[in-house]
């Protein structure tokens, strides 16, 4: 007698293995703990503990590996990367995409559709940027460190909305909008100062055909590509073009991820039409040809760019960002270099950048908007929530120590800088927890909305969750 399967949780398609290998099982808490953004969190930081174990214990090792050249041939065309610039390019360039993605969908069918809602975080996003780079030039006005004038300029979107889903308000889902729509500009904002100002001397051939290659891939919207292999190829070859023009390769990922379509095709009843058709003619005769287009009719009902995220963002959160923590945070911390940082103007720049910087630039910013009425706070959020996201905000660890890599040639800049990033890092992250933690016991974000009055409540009878 076949197992009763609960109704709602569907089996795994395909045939039963003929060996039956269970998974390793995990504690219901511990599942729900690693479904969440905490996860990639905790995973990137674990990675970044390893690495500063591994290069002050075995430091030698640690360079050697991240130095180790793969080369890339095909025919007369060559490419010569280490593994360190494997991870830096190409990996983050994933990261990248999915940010533009997220970018991609929210300015077309999520919050940044009305300006009214997305004021706010669009002026909170922009004192985040200006207010940081502002302190750091302040204390490094000239000369070689002030090339690192972009450290403090970025968020950490993973390990802030994973700081939220640890130690935020009880009920966090309209402020970690909020920070995620001010993370959304941050990035758009980071992304474009690193195209204009950390690019190498740029070659106008490959720019010219870089540009036809994102004309490319917006025309595919246009005419209304919804498959995920075309983007992708076109992309590959677009991250090779934009490499050798100068241009940061991870610019190609962003390129991509706002080009992806993020509309339905036609009508909700169309799609379940063709899916219904393609599908009872599977039924009626299993064949791989209707395989296929059945599978087809099923992909072609979500939109692209869902289908995309849904199969890189865990790939980019658990994968992609921990290897870059891994490959970049391996600062080393001896007696000598922990007494350059301190007395370092570039690591009390990224200090005060991130610490002061990015809390008093959000929030001031933010404050601006809604003291002009041109927006509102989404929900129940409230002003001790917003001045906790805003220190939140310091947490500027991976896109900060991918800055300075591209800021500095100088080993020991780029060291101080780290230590600078670590240092200011987790003094955000402390202070923007401590912040919502004692206004999270004591400020309402639960309540429902005065003018609407509480949600209405389902029809029909109570079914327990599957």
């Amino acid at each position: 007698m076949a197992d009763r399967i609960p109704t709602g949780v569907p089996t795994r398609p395909g045939p039963r293995p003929r060996v039956d290998i269970p998974y390793p099982r995990l504690s219901p808490g511990l599942r729900s703990y690693f479904a969440t953004e905490g996860g990639g969190a905790t995973l990137l930081l674990a990675a970044s503990a390893i690495a500063l174990v591994w290069a002050n214990v075995a430091g030698g090792s640690y360079e050697a590996v991240w130095d180790t050249p793969i080369n890339l041939t095909v025919g007369t065309w060559e490419l010569h990367l280490s593994l360190h610039h494997w991870v830096n390019d190409f990996l983050m360039a994933v990261f990248f995409l999915v940010v533009g993605v997220e970018v991609n969908r929210e300015l077309t069918v999520g919050e940044l559709r009305s300006f009214r809602a997305a004021s706010v975080p669009l002026f909170g996003a922009i004192g985040g940027l200006a207010v940081p780079i502002g302190m750091y030039l302040l204390i490094n006005p000239s000369g070689p460190d002030a090339a690192g004038w972009g450290l403090p300029m970025s968020t950490d979107t993973a390990f802030v909305i994973g700081v939220l889903a640890l130690v935020g308000p009880r009920c966090p889902d309209q402020l970690r909008i909020f920070l995620l729509t001010l993370a959304i500009f941050d990035d758009i904002g980071a992304i474009a100062l690193l195209g204009i100002f950390y690019s190498d001397a740029l070659m106008v051939g490959a720019l010219v055909l870089a540009a036809f290659l994102a004309v490319v891939l917006f025309a595919m919207r246009w005419i209304g590509i919804w498959q995920i292999a075309p983007y992708l190829l076109v992309g590959a070859v677009l991250w090779v073009v934009v490499l050798e023009s100068g241009l940061h390769p991870t610019l190609a990922g962003v390129v991509v991820g706002l080009a992806v379509p993020t509309a339905r095709r036609g009508h909700d009843d169309e799609a379940r039409w063709y899916f219904r058709v393609y599908g009872r003619a599977l039924m009626e005769e299993l064949d791989p040809a209707r395989s296929r287009l059945a599978v087809s009719a099923a992909r072609s009902a979500v939109p692209t760019s869902d289908r995309l995220l849904d199969a890189l963002h865990p790939l980019s959160s658990y994968v992609v960002v921990p290897v870059f923590g891994l490959a970049n945070a391996g600062v080393v911390l001896s007696g000598e270099s922990i007494s350059a940082a301190v007395s370092s103007p570039v690591t009390l720049g990224v200090l005060v950048g991130l610490v002061l910087g990015k809390g008093i630039g959000v929030f001031a910013g933010a404050m601006i908007a809604l003291v002009t009425g041109l927006g509102t706070l989404p929900g129940q959020v409230r002003y001790g929530h917003l001045a906790g996201g805003a220190f939140l905000c310091g947490i500027g660890f991976t896109i900060a120590l991918f800055v300075s890599e591209l800021a500095f040639d100088d080993e020991a800049l780029i060291n101080e800088a780290k230590v600078g990033i670590l240092l200011g890092s987790l003094l955000a992250g402390v202070i923007g927890a401590v912040i919502l933690r004692y206004f999270g016991d004591r400020l309402p974000l639960c309540s429902p909305n005065e003018a609407t009055g509480p949600p209405p409540l389902p029809e029909g009878a109570w079914r327990p969750p599957a």
